[in-house]
């Protein structure tokens, strides 16, 4: 089975590009990835739904991968979750939605702040309405490390990432890595995605984090659709503690630890996290 490229035109000046997996005749999921990811970090998990029965859609957020960048710098979620609901009207039925970090905020504030059910079922991937802010500061400091100078090779990209990532080992190939950069014409590899997302991050006053919490948790208990929360077990930015707290103050929401995986569960455990995914949606969100 092999991926088709699609394109959905947001407007006339925004594309988002994208992979499906399987039959579009079947109930779709939406895979929406972390802020400085792309598509592509979902590992097998797109094409193991379809090869399941569903119809699998990871695509590039705004301002990452081969998706549009705004010249303005509209990356706020507002922005995002519009994205998603042009995506949305584009589709068949009521997808369901498995959204990491960023892209998993934007599923719970796509679905939770409307009344009309657009969506199936919606799994959180290593995000609550409050993360642990230590362990954001650290994708932070990853991301703005190499930002304004790149890298030389993919070599010395694979090294900052196993610097990043120690736990898990080195792939032998660099060839997924080299999906999330772009070579420009001075020869050197910079990630793709849009430096302006960063800038507009670390605006982020304490007082609008407070504020953009309560929305979220405002978002998730409004929720009407089956809900999943997937956790690294060794996330620092959903913790045991954030974690007890979410389940505590959202009780319809169900979840699941996938034991040695950080907060890039899908490609720290591809195939425990793939499989948690899949035993949730056979039960809400069944395949044809």
């Amino acid at each position: 089975m092999t991926a088709k490229s699609i394109e959905f035109q947001i407007d006339n000046h925004l594309t988002i590009a994208a992979e499906a997996w399987g039959n579009p005749d079947s109930p779709a999921v939406i895979l929406l990835h972390g802020g400085g990811q792309t598509r592509h970090s979902w590992g097998k998990t797109a094409q193991t739904l379809a090869e399941q029965g569903w119809y699998a859609i990871a695509y590039d957020a705004r301002g990452h991968g081969k998706s549009s960048w705004s010249p303005e710098g509209n990356y706020s979620f507002e922005y995002l979750i519009h994205d998603l609901k042009v995506i949305l009207s584009q589709l068949q039925g009521k997808p369901a939605l498995v959204g990491a970090s960023m892209g998993g905020l934007t599923s719970m504030l796509t679905q939770g702040e409307t009344k009309e059910a657009l969506t199936s079922a919606v799994i959180l991937v290593d995000v609550a309405p409050r993360v642990e802010q230590k362990g954001v500061e650290r994708i932070f400091k990853f991301m703005s490390a190499n930002m304004a100078e790149g890298f030389a090779n993919l070599e010395e990209a694979a090294d900052a990432v196993a610097a990043y990532l120690p736990h898990r080992t080195r792939p032998k190939t660099l060839t997924r890595l080299e999906k999330n950069l772009r070579k420009k014409e001075d020869g050197r590899y910079y990630w793709h995605w849009d430096p302006k997302i960063l800038d507009s991050w670390k605006k982020s006053t304490p007082e609008q984090i407070l504020s953009d919490t309560q929305r979220m948790y405002d978002a998730a208990n409004n929720l009407n659709v089956p809900t999943l929360i997937v956790r690294g077990g060794m996330s620092d930015v959903v913790s045991e503690q954030v974690m007890a707290e979410f389940l505590d103050k959202v009780p319809h929401v169900r979840s699941v630890d996938v034991t040695g995986a950080r907060h890039m569960v899908a490609g720290d455990s591809n195939h425990t996290f793939s499989e948690a995914v899949i035993n949730f949606l056979k039960e809400v969100y069944p395949p044809n």
